[in-house]
């Protein structure tokens, strides 16, 4: 299928009133952190349902998509890939997984690389382990988007009972600048807790003190009130200390 056709049919879905919120939601002004990204106003379902409709789009096709300066082209297009890989034996993962690492760059938000980290790289990186050591690199990457990538992809170990990379990737991560990263760490973390709580109120008891706020609100939203009010009490007691 033509990636033609799959953008023709995108603009037809556009909404002129979404086509102006998404810019400022997305933040996209000057020194933001989306800065330039562009937006027709689709959906997400909308561009599901279209994804869905084009899952067969052949790679040079989907690399036309990733490659846009427009964001739905670009999360369309990972939605057919995601779909793609989902379906996919070994061989053919493989080949989709380096076209992802290929087009990294057209994973310039957050919806995008939420959407892509934990069903391509995760899901790649469980079946080997060896490659896993990327994340890592990634966690210590000028690129935002590369360092959410090195978190987020780990969703796909949580989900299977392996918590071990992301609390070292979590500890990599604790002294990080932006609130992104500290939003995505600690919705790791829950989700750690969510499966193991004593693995997560032991990493909490090492570094709740030096945690981001936002970071430590994410990781114990799912806590007793009691134990939020402990790990709240703990960092503020901790970092108001002489």
């Amino acid at each position: 299928m033509s990636s033609e056709t799959i953008k023709k049919e995108l603009a037809q879905a556009a909404n002129a009133e979404k086509a102006a919120f998404y810019p400022r939601f997305f933040k996209t002004q000057p020194g933001e952190y989306a800065e330039g990204d562009q937006f027709l106003g689709v959906t997400v379902p909308e561009q599901r349902r279209i994804a869905k409709r084009h899952r067969d789009t052949a790679l040079p096709e989907l690399a036309k998509l990733v490659g846009s300066p427009i964001h739905e082209h670009r999360l369309t297009g990972f939605l057919i890939l995601t779909e793609q890989f989902r379906k996919a034996r070994e061989e053919a993962r493989a080949r989709l997984f380096d076209f992802c690492l290929k087009h990294l760059a057209g994973l310039n938000n957050w919806d995008l690389v939420d959407t892509v980290a934990p069903k391509i790289m995760g899901e790649h990186l469980i079946a080997h382990p060896e490659l896993r050591k990327m994340l890592y690199m990634f966690a210590e990457d000028s690129s935002l988007w590369k360092r959410r990538i090195a978190i987020i992809a780990t969703q796909a170990f949580i989900r299977r009972g392996d918590f071990k990379d992301t609390l070292a990737i979590a500890e990599r991560l604790l002294h990080d600048e932006h609130d992104l990263i500290h939003k995505a760490t600690g919705w790791m973390l829950r989700e750690v807790g969510e499966r193991d709580l004593p693995q997560l109120e032991a990493f909490l008891e090492r570094h709740a003190r030096e945690m981001p706020r936002t970071m430590l609100r994410y990781a114990i939203e799912k806590l007793t009130p009691q134990r939020r009010r402990y790990f709240m009490e703990r960092r503020s007691t901790t970092r108001e200390s002489p």
